[in-house]
């Protein structure tokens, strides 16, 4: 693993963020970030004793009372009410949520890669479980928090997705497909939360990251670190991305040489289907 990637000089103290898919991998690494500079997280995911690991971590690195343990299942409207309804009794409101939960297509007897079978091989409850995770579940959490965030006329909705490549290379499906439908997710509710004060952001990591154990190694092939997106991270749940909607950041590009802001504009990626730059 490399070296830890510096993170902006940015505070985060007040902010509420909720984080899907918090107890392990890129999840948990972006959640122990945004708890080092300031903010109170909410870790949200089904495995409760992996999130309790997660949690005591923050627990010693920051101190107590700045993370939150919600066992949550996002494909369940109900368990992302209750997700939401703990996170205001915990903290009092929300700022930011973090739509990172999601599933690559795999199962029992599948090969471990993410990118492995023709279409029509793929098996359909595979398929269906790969859809309720990385769309409907995206989904049901935005549904759940957007009202909240819109009554209190702000808040951030960060959706996590993957390198352009991925949405229509071979033997990719279903991933490519769901994460296809989450970009197209950001910029309609981008566009559908014009004027409320709440604005809606991609970030990806920019490549294949080395937070997978079950991934099929290639050969010769260079992973990025598992706080690729950390930084980029931070900048979004920040006040000095309030004014910025229906982007894409690219965690891979920020240079720390550069100011936060300047970082952050480096990682803009062109809008990923025609006509909606």
């Amino acid at each position: 693993m490399s070296e830890e990637l510096k993170l902006p000089d940015i505070d985060l103290d007040g902010r509420v963020v909720i984080m899907t898919g918090a107890s392990r991998g890129l999840g948990r690494s972006m959640v122990v970030a945004l708890a080092k500079t300031g903010a109170r997280v909410v870790l949200a995911a089904p495995d409760i004793d992996a999130l309790n690991g997660v949690a005591e971590e923050i627990k010693s690195a920051v101190g107590k009372g700045r993370a939150l343990v919600v066992e949550t299942d996002i494909t369940d409207l109900k368990s992302c009410e209750n997700c939401l309804a703990q996170t205001l009794d915990g903290f009092g409101g929300l700022d930011v949520l973090i739509n990172n939960a999601r599933r690559l297509h795999r199962g029992p007897g599948l090969p471990a890669s993410g990118n492995s079978f023709l279409f029509w091989e793929t098996p359909p409850d595979i398929y269906k479980q790969t859809v309720e995770v990385n769309v409907t579940g995206t989904f049901f959490m935005a549904r759940t928090c957007a009202p909240y965030l819109i009554d209190q006329g702000f808040g951030k909705i960060i959706n996590l997705t993957t390198s352009v490549h991925n949405f229509y290379g071979t033997k990719n499906s279903p991933y490519g497909v769901t994460k296809a439908a989450v970009d197209a997710e950001t910029w309609i509710w981008a566009k559908d939360l014009a004027n409320t004060g709440v604005t809606c952001n991609a970030l990806l990591p920019g490549g294949a990251c080395d937070s997978d154990p079950e991934r099929e190694v290639k050969p010769g092939r260079n992973y990025l670190p598992v706080d690729v997106m950390n930084p980029v991270l931070v900048w979004l749940c920040s006040k000095n991305s309030d004014a910025v909607t229906g982007a894409r950041y690219n965690g891979s590009l920020w240079d720390d040489a550069l100011s936060p802001d300047d970082a952050a504009g480096a990682c803009v990626e062109p809008a990923s289907f025609r006509g909606m730059e």
